[in-house]
């Protein structure tokens, strides 16, 4: 059994959060360090550690994730200037916790995805 993780908690409320959204399928809630002036997690309820963890019982919660992505951008007001989703994927990955999760990121021009 895989080992419960932050995410868990903020889910079920056991470490207070102020949550964006939530559903019977995902949450969201504004990252505690942000990289960009809107910075905010979405997260499929379920535990699923890593996207190598991804099963196809799992595409209606990674489905919900991008249509709820689409709806905070538009809340947040930086759906038509643009933004970047990210999803990072075990250590070369630059995955932290070990629940996947999107980043939704913008407010601001971003630059480069990568710097190589």
């Amino acid at each position: 059994m895989t080992e419960e993780t932050i995410f868990s908690k903020i889910i079920r409320q056991e470490i207070p959060t102020p949550l964006l959204y939530q559903d019977d399928l995902v949450t969201a809630f504004r990252d505690i360090s942000p990289q960009a002036k809107s910075h905010i997690l979405i997260i499929p309820n379920k535990l699923i550690p890593t996207v190598n963890d991804v099963e196809e019982q799992d595409e209606l919660a990674l489905g919900r994730l991008f249509t709820v992505a689409k709806k905070l951008a538009k809340e947040e007001g930086i759906a038509e200037d643009g933004y970047r989703l990210i999803m990072n994927c075990n250590q070369h990955g630059g995955q932290e916790v070990y629940h996947i999760h999107l980043h939704l990121v913008g407010g601001e021009p971003l630059g480069k995805m990568l710097n190589k």
